[in-house]
């Protein structure tokens, strides 16, 4: 992961991950959104299931259990929104 930007208002982090990898479910105290910039991946947000590919996008409520896994390589945009 490479963070681009981060201060007290949010932060944006981009992620690589090859197929299969992932993260596993956790629940953040700030809402998110990632942004698939290349690859697909499966992206589950309190238990209910999405299919995710390049160009697409999908907000992640704060304190809300979430994971994603890639379906194939893949690369994402995380903007954490502090505020």
């Amino acid at each position: 992961s490479k963070e681009i930007v981060k201060n007290e208002k949010g932060n944006l982090t981009i992620f690589a991950f090859d197929k299969g990898e992932g993260l596993s479910e956790h629940i953040s105290p700030f809402d998110a959104a990632i942004y698939i910039l290349e690859g697909e991946a499966e992206v589950v947000i309190s238990s209910e299931v999405f299919s995710l590919k390049a160009g697409e996008a999908i907000m992640m409520p704060a304190n809300e259990p979430h994971s994603l896994k890639a379906v194939e390589k893949f690369k994402m945009a995380l903007f954490m929104i502090k505020s």
